[in-house]
């Protein structure tokens, strides 16, 4: 029986030493680690916590759903400490060897070694790989080419009025019984005190923004700021 996989081998040519990462069809992960042309170090297997773990904690996830975050997480922390060879780019391979058992508890050497002797070395972006394992395997994969825009928050309803009164063209004003006040119309923002005002830029807008924000997050606790 063959053995569907998906993973990567990559080199750090600074220290001539390689790292081996591959998530089995049943949710295991297996690695093995060492310098060029010896003979690698495996790590025990990690079979999926959804298999391994009793309770309501892991109830209805995915098996591989995290094997494969962490095949990313590997995959991303060993690129960040120098392994940027790929000695085996990110692959999807059938292998002519059969898995231990799906909570295995001993490292499968045959399992690596036919992964890296049948693994094809066309390029190819990890996503891609884990995208056509999925796909061999029925399973749901991520969406691609989809646009990214932040979702608009709520505003509290005091801002809620205040941006009806700009939409149908008045401007927010400050308490007439301030000597100081301020002005908000869809023109612009200004300050005043008595007769005399001053217009602000959008800049000089976010600026206040930001120092009566911190403003108010610094004085949260206190129940009676300074005036």
């Amino acid at each position: 029986m063959r053995t569907l996989v998906v993973g990567f081998r990559l080199g750090k040519d600074a220290t001539s030493r390689q790292v081996t990462v591959l998530v089995t069809e049943s949710g295991v992960m297996h690695r093995a680690h060492g310098p060029y042309g010896k003979l690698a170090r495996l790590s025990a297997p990690e079979a999926s916590l959804a298999l391994t773990t009793p309770g309501r904690h892991f109830e209805g996830e995915q098996p591989l759903a995290r094997p494969i975050a962490k095949l990313r997480e590997h995959h991303a922390t060993y690129t960040k400490k120098g392994y940027t060879r790929a000695l085996i780019p990110p692959a999807v391979v059938r292998l002519a060897v059969e898995e231990h058992s799906h909570l295995p508890k001993t490292p499968h050497r045959e399992l690596i070694q036919a992964f890296i002797g049948e693994a094809p070395t066309t390029p190819q972006p990890l996503e891609a790989a884990i995208k056509d394992f999925r796909n061999a395997l029925g399973l749901p994969a991520r969406p691609s080419n989809i646009s990214w825009a932040p979702r608009e928050r709520a505003v509290p309803p005091r801002v809620e009025a205040m941006l009806r009164t700009l939409a149908h063209g008045s401007p927010v004003t400050a308490p007439q019984r301030l000597p100081i006040g301020w002005t908000v119309s869809g023109e612009g923002v200004g300050l005043h005190v008595g007769t005399s005002g001053e217009a602000l830029d959008r800049r000089a807008v976010i600026e206040l923004q930001a120092a009566l924000t911190a403003w108010l997050r610094f004085t949260a606790n206190n129940s009676n700021p300074a005036p």
